[in-house]
């Protein structure tokens, strides 16, 4: 007796690449009975033409659709048999055969048909580890979810299940599962969630719920009326999650607004994941999340006074990077258009809430500099931050330990209690806190000078806020105001808007060297650091024209490495010793939001081209691991090799998963939906391939060279002495197995040159050869509107 698929007529033929919800649970894979399976031999003729077992590899011949006959254990066992490094993965770097047979369903199992290649077995894998989340035993499995483009793979993963991971939401069904709290190092580990004062309803909500379920040991605490610094610290040994924004549903109950997290072992809410975050859902239609997210962020800044860096107790005192305006609007404008009114009373609320944002947190001491009227990340804060590691700060504090003769620990207690007084200290976490609060945590652009720096990035987003307030005055038929219910007008937010242009163009633009650096408002001068936030001008519309040219001409190079653009310049990083490690937002590494701002920003100075040629590079680097190493979607990236193998602080998020991933990283899902929609057809294709992209933008890379006049050896020279850096850096050499060469047969110089000798690059290699990433991939066109 076999529990086996029931293979008799189907009422309906289903989408072959439905979300495995579907394809796992209905139609021929939904309903599975037992019944007595009767082997009949097939017929000798039939034995004859299939008498030697057939190979299918990816680039085999589509015009027979195949479906196989599957058992899920049993291939499951045989396939991780070639998992030789045990991550239970198939990847580039497994040294099995990477082919295994599989019976066609037509067949009932009888011929065998090889699947090949480390992309086809690394999709069987993750089919068979869907199926078994739903209970089956036996399916029959389409080939075309093997060999599926890559492509429409990633983007369909995105939608349809990296996004439902990674939402979460505070209610009563999930406080169990997402109060706990990795980071908390305290005795008391029993959930504490806090409420603010002015919200008396949430209280007594998550009261109900603790009484309720007594087993959680839940604690609600209020907040108080003002929360300070120094309250801050003293709850650090009692750390909690914050409430967030709720809502009453048409039975009555109450239900908390569902959020977006960056990673799967995250359940807080953070600052500017969720905007980047929230523009890849608005993408996917996912309209009714977004806008919970932006209510979040209005609850916290009306409660805690800001948007936090994420909603525990430990950041009540420090923001992220501001985008509500933005993203308010973004949300407002995919609204349903017959309800205006509606949507016009909604968007008013959320404005209300940033107009509060900007006078309160980023206009107001202690992060406004009073001589260059320009903003800061500069947040209140007192002792050790209580969320990192253990040890992270061993370093720093052993001197001032070993001077007052205590252990580590022990100087933590006095100087958390204020036992001890130490300015250096003092002055070392303020800028780490900055640090934090900016979101490049960290960098050697503002390593111990941070909070003293009025950075381009945060005044190109005040600039952005201020136009966004104006515009909206006029949006919202001249009717806006603020908390007091003083009326808001658009001549006041442009003069704002001209204000702040002016005093960036005096205080951080470089004539000489075309690029925005960041100002050191107690030095009084310019920092050196070449940044890729330069470029967030440009989003924001802040920089002039000529600015933006010269950027493009003699700047953009410096930033745009084979994977995308990267954080900093090598230069300005300096050189990395044992002493000296590498930061993960400096060079070699490359990061969604700076992709995301530097194509909008290129677009609206009328540069699509280069939009288009740096989005194909970060696509590119995201597939290619997509390819290689079983479907990875991690935090960052090392553009100049276009990996994700990095050896540097915290890791790289993403990349530690079994069988299949199952989330992504917020934003980078996001990079890619959007990047999607800057590529040409002649793009997709050969994003589908995996083609190289100095290969794909040959002519434009000419371009670059003559333009700087430089030699032909001189040029080569210069791109492969940072690839060669990043390798040695990051990896030391010794993963050769990441990087997939496709050599091609012809060149031409062409910038968008026919693609037809690149598609099958290995077409003609030996048929036992392990095909190299997606080599071997079928190159279906794969039209843009197919995708979104």
């Amino acid at each position: 007796m076999l529990d086996s698929p029931v293979l008799t007529k189907e009422p309906a033929e289903m989408d072959v690449l439905a979300p495995a919800a579907e394809y796992y649970a209905t139609g021929k894979n939904g309903k599975q009975r037992q019944r007595t399976l009767t082997m009949h031999p097939p017929d000798r003729a039939f034995l004859n033409k299939d008498s030697q077992r057939h190979r299918r590899s990816s680039y085999d011949d589509k015009n027979k659709a195949q479906r196989f006959l599957v058992d899920v254990e049993e291939t499951l066992q045989r396939i991780l048999e070639q998992d030789t490094d045990g991550d239970l993965q198939i990847t580039v770097n497994d040294a099995g055969s990477k082919a295994m047979a599989l019976g066609t369903a037509d067949s009932g199992g009888f011929r065998k048909i090889d699947i090949r290649g480390t992309y086809m077995l690394a999709n069987l894998l993750q089919e068979l580890a869907m199926a078994k989340d739903y209970g089956r035993k036996y399916i029959v499995l389409d080939e075309a979810r093997l060999n599926e483009n890559p492509v429409h793979r990633l983007s369909r993963m995105i939608r349809y299940m990296f996004w439902d991971n990674l939402t979460r939401c505070i209610d009563a069904n999930s406080i169990d599962k997402i109060c706990p709290d990795p980071k908390n190092r305290s005795k008391n580990q029993d959930p504490i969630i806090y409420v603010p004062r002015g919200d008396p309803e949430a209280y007594d909500f998550y009261e109900k719920v603790a009484k309720s379920k007594p087993n959680l040991r839940l604690q609600v605490q209020y907040l108080p009326p003002v929360i300070t610094s120094d309250y801050v610290r003293s709850i650090n040994d009692r750390p909690g999650l914050l409430t967030l924004a709720m809502r009453k549903l048409p039975d009555g109950s109450m239900a908390g607004e569902p959020f977006v997290v960056p990673g799967g072992r995250f359940n807080e809410m953070y600052g500017w994941d969720s905007y980047f975050s929230a523009l890849g859902l608005l993408v996917d239609g996912r309209v009714e999340l977004a806008r919970s997210m932006v209510e979040n962020f209005a609850y916290q800044i009306k409660h805690y006074g800001k948007i936090l860096n994420a909603n525990r107790s430990y950041y009540l005192t420090r923001s992220q990077p501001p985008f509500l305006t933005d993203m308010a609007l973004r949300v407002f404008e995919k609204l349903d258009p017959t309800k205006d009114k509606e949507n016009k009373a909604w968007l008013r609320r959320m404005l209300k809430s940033a107009i509060k944002e900007y006078h309160t947190v980023w206009m107001a001491a202690p992060r406004l500099d009073p001589v260059t009227m320009l903003s800061r990340y500069r947040p209140d804060g007192k002792g050790v931050p209580p969320e990192t590691e253990a040890s992270h700060f061993d370093h720093v504090l052993r001197p001032f330990a070993d001077k007052h003769g205590v252990s580590i620990d022990a100087f933590i207690e006095l100087y958390n209690n204020d036992k001890v007084t130490e300015p250096e200290l003092d002055d070392y976490f303020l800028h780490d806190r900055a640090v934090r609060e900016s979101g490049h945590d960290t960098t050697y652009r503002f390593d111990k000078v941070c909070a003293n720096l009025a950075t381009v990035d945060l005044n190109s987003l005040l600039y952005k806020y201020e136009v966004d307030l104006a515009h909206s005055v006029s949006l919202l038929d001249g009717v806006l105001e603020d908390f007091d219910g003083v009326a808001q007008t658009t001549h006041e937010w442009m003069q704002r808007a001209h204000d702040r242009k002016e005093r960036m163009h005096r205080y951080l633009w470089n004539e000489q060297d075309g690029l925005f650096y960041d100002y050191d408002t107690i030095k009084e001068q310019q920092t050196t650091y070449e940044s890729v936030t330069s470029f967030w001008t440009m989003w924001a519309g802040c920089a002039t024209q000529d600015q933006a040219d010269r950027m493009a001409t003699d700047s953009l190079h410096k930033f745009e490495m084979q994977g995308g653009l990267v954080s900093g310049t090598e230069t300005s990083r300096g050189d990395i010793t044992i002493d000296r490690p590498n930061r993960q937002w400096d060079f070699p590494f490359g990061w969604a939001p700076h992709q995301m701002l530097a194509w909008k920003g290129f677009e609206n100075y009328g540069m699509r081209d280069i939009s288009r040629r740096l989005a194909y590079r970060w696509l590119y680097t995201i597939t290619k691991s997509f390819v290689d190493f079983n479907g990875v979607v991690p935090e960052k990236y090392d553009v100049v090799s276009s990996s994700h193998r990095v050896q540097v602080e915290y890791g790289n998020v993403g990349t530690d998963f079994k069988f299949v991933p199952r989330e992504g990283f917020g934003w980078m899902n996001a990079s890619y939906q959007i990047g999607l929609l800057y590529l040409n057809s002649q793009m997709l294709r050969a994003l589908g391939t995996v083609t190289y992209p100095d290969l794909l933008f040959e002519k434009a890379m000419d371009l670059e060279r003559r333009r700087h006049n430089e030699a032909e050896d001189a040029y080569l020279a210069r791109r492969r002495a940072s690839s060669v850096t990043a390798r040695r850096l990051t990896r030391n050499g010794s993963v050769t197995a990441a990087v997939t060469v496709i050599s091609p047969t012809t060149s031409n110089s062409s910038a968008y040159m026919d693609l037809s000798t690149l598609l099958h690059p290995l077409s003609s290699a030996s048929a036992s050869a392990e095909p190299s990433g997606a080599a071997s991939i079928s190159s279906d066109s794969l039209l843009q509107d197919e995708l979104h």
